[in-house]
């Protein structure tokens, strides 16, 4: 359950210390995934500014090294909901924003000189079903409105699937992010960068005119803050909880056994399933992803896994599964990302979050506004992803949904005792069991070593579920995970769950 892309670059990964003093720095960035080494780059490169990166686990080591990695402006059909709900002109600035992105990271990566299988390609989302050529062909439409002879209505594409239509985005990209992401330090290490691994986040709070960053063990203070940790660890008064959930997408990595297609695909229908290639060594390998849900959804992980593979299977029936990891997104209400000020009320404080799976190209946007605004440049993308906006509360139907499930968890689901004891738990399963009239999670690992933790979320407090893939315990409000033995490993949640003592019946 390792990332390809993690696999990638255990030879050349480089380790960095933990943060072991207190330091001042002018810029204190949290999370080091690519919005926060690209914002880091930026700003290194065009200032004296003293900087810290702060990563709780390894550099790129979770959403940008568990995406697909596609560069593009290509965000599914998208362009003809954004002219309708925002207006053509805020549809422009979106699309022209990601196509800079693209030109953005190519010049990065030859101007670093970066090694991370960077290719030119076409980007399609087609459709194998007579009900979604309309809908294809509407986009075709709005996207030539706002840009003349970027896309186009193609029906014969190289993938083997039953394709009746797809719209095809020309000069997209795609890369190995992990290498990038490595790239990416080695460009920041004669700068005024220090970056920190195995480094937690704990609190920001501000102080007169810094923050205080808190870790385990230190401190940091600093002018400016990034938030880059997917989802924000801190509520108030930014109340992201209630503006964006948490997306479980389902990846596969797969030997063929023969020769590939060349372009990036995703079907238009649900369920989402994406396809595209990998550079490895004088042969290519095949990365599909999607079956997609809400994290936390009590769903059978594994089957998520086995309609992806028969999928495959349909294409290359003797293909070899070499590996398979999950993929976590936010995704805001309106669809749109949330990018600049974290709040009115915490002026200097930024964040980048809600990219709706599409985040190779928005961390980018997010990096050049966010280093632009702390080195008071103009953006001319800042204002159409502010962050602060209140408009994505008028998706009432989602929204309605975010409440109905906090509700589910906060309240009726915590109601439930639950009838099952510690008897009933097999070797490697885990479950909410009863114990002395309490609700206890449970996970008995395959030798019969119990471990026992309160399952509710340290977030907000919502009831947890099991993952029996992954071996955590998901939280359906706002998708943070914890491993069997109750440590926290996704964000936003920070806190570890509470173990409790149980004992095995006789």
């Amino acid at each position: 359950m390792y990332s390809y892309w993690l696999e990638s670059i255990k030879s050349e990964r480089k380790n960095y210390d933990k943060l072991k003093d207190n330091i001042d720095v002018d810029v204190c960035i949290v999370g080091a995934g690519l919005t926060g080494l690209s914002t880091a780059y930026y700003l290194s490169k065009n200032s004296n500014l003293k900087i810290a990166i702060l990563e709780k686990d390894l550099i790129g080591e979770k959403t940008s090294c568990h995406s697909t990695a596609k560069i593009t402006s290509q965000h599914d059909l998208f362009y003809k909901y954004l002219i309708e709900s925002q207006g053509k002109e805020f549809a422009k600035k979106y699309l022209e924003s990601n196509e800079e992105s693209i030109k953005e990271i190519e010049n990065i990566i030859k101007k670093e000189n970066i090694d991370c299988d960077f290719e030119k390609m076409d980007a399609y989302v087609y459709t194998e079903e007579d009900d979604e050529i309309m809908k294809i062909k509407d986009e075709v439409f709005s996207v030539n409105s706002i840009k003349e002879g970027l896309c186009e209505f193609v029906t014969n594409i190289k993938l083997p699937r039953n394709v009746i239509g797809a719209i095809k985005f020309k000069n997209q990209a795609q890369f190995n992010p992990a290498k990038y992401c490595i790239g990416l330090c080695k460009a920041m290490e004669k700068e005024r960068v220090n970056i920190y691994e195995n480094t937690k986040v704990y609190d920001i709070q501000k102080e007169n005119d810094n923050y205080i960053i808190t870790t385990e063990d230190n401190e940091v203070k600093a002018k400016y803050v990034v938030l880059a940790t997917r989802y924000p660890i801190i509520n108030i008064p930014g109340f992201y909880f209630l503006k964006m959930y948490q997306s479980t997408s389902y990846v596969i990595c797969v030997d063929t056994k023969t020769d590939l297609f060349e372009g990036m695909y995703i079907t238009s229908e649900n369920p989402k399933k994406s396809f595209r290639t990998i550079k490895n060594g004088d042969k290519r390998l095949l990365l599909v992803a999607g079956f997609d849900h809400k994290t936390g959804e009590e769903v059978k992980e594994e089957k998520q896994y086995e309609s992806l593979e028969n999928e495959i299977r349909k294409m290359y029936p003797n293909c070899e599964i070499i590996g398979r990891w999950i993929a976590e997104d936010c995704i805001g209400l309106d669809k749109i990302p949330y990018i600049g000020k974290y709040s009115t009320l915490m002026s200097d404080l930024y964040i980048g979050t809600g990219y709706k799976k599409w985040g190779v190209s928005l961390s980018n946007v997010a990096a050049r506004i966010i280093s632009d605004d702390i080195l008071g440049k103009d953006n001319p993308y800042k204002e159409i992803y502010t962050a602060t906006r209140l408009e994505p509360i008028k998706n009432s139907k989602e929204f309605g949904n975010i409440v109905k499930q906090s509700l589910k968890s906060l309240v009726i689901d915590k109601l439930k005792i639950p009838n099952k004891t510690l008897i009933d738990i097999k070797n490697d399963e885990g479950k909410l069991i009863e114990v002395e009239g309490k609700k206890v999670g449970v996970y008995k690992d395959i030798d019969g070593n119990i471990f026992a933790v309160k399952p509710v979320c340290t977030h907000l407090g919502c009831e947890l579920t099991w993952n029996s893939l992954e071996r955590s315990w998901d939280c359906p409000c706002h998708g943070s995970r914890f491993n069997y033995k109750g440590e926290s490993i996704e964000s936003p949640s920070v806190q570890h769950l509470k173990n409790i003592d149980i004992e095995e019946e006789k």
